[in-house]
């Protein structure tokens, strides 16, 4: 592996390029590298402005400082909520850890999507076992990238639906701080703090955040809560050549480490106990628990030796640990009761309903709690060159990159027996650990992309080329050989060598009105399960944009035909947990986003302002094949079927209402209703989330030009519903939360 870094870092530290900025944008951009202003943003964002993402030939969507900043939330579903395009299933209420799809693809564990945290792969083992278990605290993230279509060519392994890139906060151009503290009901509490600084030739930035609640949920008999407690802990420090250097170059350390324990369960409600409480826990969910630590180490080189070229090299190493301990299942006379068949039919299953209510006592051992104790580790290489050069007529823009990863993850779980008895949970024996799951997926990759952005008057081509060669291995030991000793080894390995092409153009009739398409190929790792194929699609995409005053907007069409569609055997999805992808054949997704901003008090002049935004998006899904998946949320699926947790249309709509020292936001959204089996026609009432509207509210007041007070309030009408029946029984949504608090910068 030594070599391979070496020999990766060698070729591209050796090549020369050159570049000449294209636009006002750019030429800001390059002069605040050279001064040393955002320099680390140069290298961690992938659209970087609103300004690029409308100027690019494919679906971009670009959520900036200041409109995070606008609701202060800290639950990642909550700010994706107005974005066109994407799917989102909560859990927990918080986004701990979100499940995320864009145009149609599985949301589950956002495990088809690419997540990234500065351009670098973020998910805990991205090809491996991509379901992400860790999600980066939103505090510290300064903007959000979401790249949909052939705008995300370059970002990989996943180039289905989408990837997002979330930039973290920079080094300040000059000394500053700022911290935020919140508080609000169900004792949730928020604070975050930074401190920074800049000089000639140093610079560096510290951030600490925790975030903690006791929870909106009740267990029944107990006094336990449901919340969570989690803290997270940055340091940025970079040094830098002179900035009028004639080969500028600066080299950032980054390093994060964070942890959570959250009292977080798999274990939802029937149908009737919803109606009647959808707050409440069952007992036998007391014990449920997740553990989690994340360290990072990401090292990156900037290089700018001329005004034409940069050269941008990152070197990362991050582990992820991770014990969920959670009710698995109840054994009850030598009987074994899935917790998703007793809630789909507590009548049928009375006796394992009541013992995990605590209704009647229950044997020992009856109730199984499950540690899914896993450990993950990501760590490669990469190196993204960019080359600008124009002639009288023509305009040239080069971006090359390259990376060597590794990744893995290690499943050493057990189970431990449980009893209820007079309202009271207690474990009543231990189990050994590897008895349960005793395996390592393993994965290494070696990926390249280049973009060619070719542009002539009014028209820009954008062709590209990514290729992936991955090695997947299962290494699975058996839950008798606890030692590892690999007496009883089955290993797989399965390797996929594939070219990824993609193409888009864009044309800009004037100042005002653009038009682009592209065409790229969908791709997703099978990963090391004997049988299962990529995931093979061809996607195609039309859009125009437009801006006429205060009135802007866009409207895209987009259709992905997919050869070989994937899904997964997990506990999220309310699968078997194995992990392990299938084959579901063909399929198709179409559908239809729009956004359309406009500020109806269009004067300079004026103090007050009140712009309007909305958003809608309309997705259709369709099966084109037989199968029989095994898994909960896929069934026995059928030509014609729908698949799960997409819903059909969904409309959001922020309105601002700024006035000199005071600004009032109001965001709500409409998710329509969806089913939760793959399935055709009229939904059933027990494969059914019934649609929702939902209403959020924030306000600022500014003391100082410094100091801000601030509240925020989520789901302001108290609504009452539902967002899952995976993995086992309906889970309710966030119910009404407020926030106040203050923010005070320096």
């Amino acid at each position: 592996m030594k070599t391979i870094f070496s020999f990766i870092f060698l070729t591209f530290s050796l090549t020369t390029f050159s570049q000449t900025t294209e636009n006002v944008e750019d030429v800001a951009l390059n002069d605040s590298v050279r001064k040393l202003d955002g320099v680390t943003l140069f290298g961690d964002a992938v659209v970087g402005s609103k300004f690029r993402a409308k100027n690019v030939a494919g679906s971009t969507y670009f959520i900036s400082p200041e409109e995070l900043k606008l609701f202060h939330y800290n639950d990642i579903n909550r700010i994706l909520r107005t974005v066109p395009g994407v799917n989102i299933v909560e859990e927990e209420g918080f986004g701990l850890r979100p499940s995320i799809g864009l145009r149609g693809t599985s949301p589950s564990r956002s495990s088809k999507i690419t997540l990234m945290e500065d351009g670098i792969l973020i998910a805990p083992a991205p090809y491996s076992a991509p379901a992400a278990y860790y999600f980066p605290t939103v505090n510290r993230i300064q903007s959000f990238e979401i790249l949909k279509g052939g705008s995300q060519i370059q970002y990989g392994p996943n180039t289905t639906g989408g990837a997002i890139n979330m930039v973290s906060n920079q080094i300040p151009s000059q000394f500053s701080g700022r911290v935020v503290a919140s508080m609000g009901n169900y004792d949730t509490r928020n604070t975050y703090v930074n401190l920074g600084d800049n000089f000639n030739n140093f610079g560096y930035l510290v951030e600490y955040n925790n975030r903690n609640s006791d929870g909106f949920k009740t267990i029944d008999f107990s006094n336990k809560n449901t919340g969570f407690d989690g803290n997270d802990y940055v340091g940025k420090f970079r040094i830098n050549t002179n900035a009028d250097a004639k080969i500028f170059q600066s080299l950032t350390l980054k390093a994060q480490l964070s942890d959570e324990s959250s009292n977080e369960t798999y274990l939802g409600l029937t149908d009737a106990d919803f109606d009647s409480n959808p707050y409440r826990r069952y007992l036998g969910s007391e014990a449920d628990n997740i553990q989690t630590n994340h360290k990072q180490i990401m090292l990156t080189h900037l290089l700018i030796p001329s005004d034409n070229f940069t050269l941008t090299t990152k070197v990362y190493n991050t582990t992820f640990s991770r014990n969920w301990y959670k009710l698995d299942n109840v054994r009850i006379n030598g009987t074994n009761y899935a917790l998703s068949d007793i809630l789909e039919d507590p009548v049928t299953n009375q006796i394992a309903y009541d013992a995990i209510t605590g209704t009647t006592d229950s044997p020992d051992n009856a109730l199984r709690v499950k540690a899914n104790n896993r450990s993950y580790g990501s760590k490669g290489i990469q190196t993204i060159a960019n080359l600008k050069f124009a002639s009288e007529k023509f305009k040239h823009d080069l971006d090359f990159g390259v990376r060597y990863h590794e990744d893995y993850e290690d499943r050493f779980q057990w189970v431990d027996g449980y009893a209820i008895q007079n309202k009271a949970l207690f474990r009543t024996s231990a189990g050994t650990p590897g008895t349960d799951a005793n395996r390592i997926l393993e994965a290494q990759a070696v990926a390249a992309h280049v973009l060619y952005n070719f542009t002539y008057n009014k028209l820009v081509l954008s062709p590209g080329l990514r290729y992936e060669n991955i090695l997947s291995t299962s290494l699975n030991y058996g839950n008798a050989d606890v030692e590892r000793t690999g007496a009883n080894l089955v290993e797989i390995n399965n390797r996929v060598d594939v070219f990824i092409p993609g193409m888009g153009a864009l044309y800009k009739f004037n100042d005002n009105y653009t038009a682009f398409t592209s065409l790229h190929k969908g791709f997703s790792p099978p990963g090391a399960v004997e049988g299962a194929d990529v995931e093979n699609s061809i996607n195609y995409e039309a859009g125009f944009r437009f801006t006429k005053k205060a009135l802007s907007g866009e409207i895209i069409g987009f259709y992905n035909d997919f050869s070989n569609l994937q899904g997964a055997d997990t506990n999220a999805s309310g699968g078997t947990g194995t992990g392990d992808l299938f084959n579901a054949g063909k399929a198709e997704v179409n559908g239809v986003e729009v956004l359309v901003s406009y500020n109806i008090l269009n004067n300079e002049n004026s103090k007050l302002k009140l712009p309007i935004t909305a958003t809608y998006t309309f997705t259709n899904t369709e099966l084109k094949s037989n199968f029989a998946s095994g898994t909960e949320a896929w069934g026995d699926i059928e030509v014609g079927d729908e698949i799960p947790y997409i819903p059909k249309n969904q409309f959001a709509i922020v309105a601002g209402l700024e006035y000199q020292k005071f600004t009032i936001s109001l965001s709500g959204k409409y998710t329509d209703e969806f089913r939760t089996v793959a399935g055709q026609g009229p939904i059933p009432a027990n494969e059914l989330i019934k649609s929702n509207f939902i209403v959020d509210a924030s306000a600022k007041y500014y003391l100082t030009e410094k100091v801000s007070l601030m509240t925020n309030m989520v789901n302001i009408l108290d609504k009452e519903y539902a967002v899952s029946r995976v993995p086992s029984g309906l889970r309710p949504g966030m119910p009404f939360g407020i926030n106040f608090g203050i923010t005070a910068q320096f």
